[in-house]
């Protein structure tokens, strides 16, 4: 069986993980938080899967590096330098980095992207994400995922098109813009909303986790289709086949 490391394991994430590996035909070889060993445990792993926090990203990709060991990352909160460093670890190692390991929402992403490619910029696109008290980054990982499956059907980058704060006299609504809300509270595991609207009309994508074992199957699943690829970088759609 293939054998998993979790880096993050006392995290609700990481928790679920360990949950959820032995009904997926994998076997668990341990899991450590910070101040733990990554290098250790990517010595006795197959895989190694990544819920920390983007404060330890460099630390773990370099374990993964020095043993070869294939490494997913559902880290959220990344900023362009860890992904930089993402892209530089997959000259060596394969690496899956994804703002969320669900299989529902991986194919959501590919129908907002198809949608907004078929529709024109006269459609207005929001998306709007709920999520529990807990959560520290805003956007979700998950809406920024979505984010940048419509800006690629519009042929663009997010950056471009991306409106994240709304409050005040900010004027009318420019055209062409992919709208971004966040909700926060209660013990919510995580709801999205793409609102492609129309003059009339409405087209309304969406995804609710009822529980976070959804993430922790999606994420194993993932883990267990990486392990053994060649050095790259991958996504959760290639998973799918999407």
């Amino acid at each position: 069986m293939t054998a998993i490391g979790i880096i993050g394991s006392a995290g609700r994430m990481g928790q679920a993980l360990a949950a959820a590996v032995p009904d997926l035909g994998a076997t668990l070889v341990g899991g450590i938080d910070a101040g733990g060993d990554p290098a250790a445990l990517a010595h006795d792993a197959d895989v190694l899967i990544d819920f920390s926090a983007p404060s330890a990203l460099e630390r773990n990709l370099a374990a993964a590096r020095l043993t070869g060991t294939p490494i997913l990352i559902g880290t959220t909160g990344l900023t362009p330098t860890h992904h930089a460093l993402v892209d530089s670890a997959a000259s060596e190692i394969a690496v899956l980095q994804t703002g969320n390991v669900s299989l529902g929402v991986t194919l959501l992403a590919k129908l907002v992207r198809e949608a907004a490619a078929r529709l024109g910029p006269e459609w207005d696109i929001e998306i709007a994400e709920m999520h529990h008290r807990h959560k520290v980054d805003a956007p979700s990982g998950t809406a920024l995922l979505l984010g940048e499956a419509a800006a690629a059907g519009r042929g663009a980058p997010l950056a471009e098109l991306r409106v994240a704060d709304r409050a005040g006299l900010v004027g009318a609504r420019s055209e062409g813009t992919i709208g971004f809300a966040s909700l926060r509270g209660g013990s919510v595991a995580g709801d999205h909303l793409v609102v492609f609207a129309g003059e009339g009309e409405r087209i309304e994508l969406g995804h609710r986790a009822e529980n976070r074992a959804i993430f922790a199957r999606g994420a194993i699943t993932a883990a267990l289709w990486l392990a053994g690829k060649p050095a790259g970088r991958y996504g959760m759609e290639e998973v799918l086949g999407v």
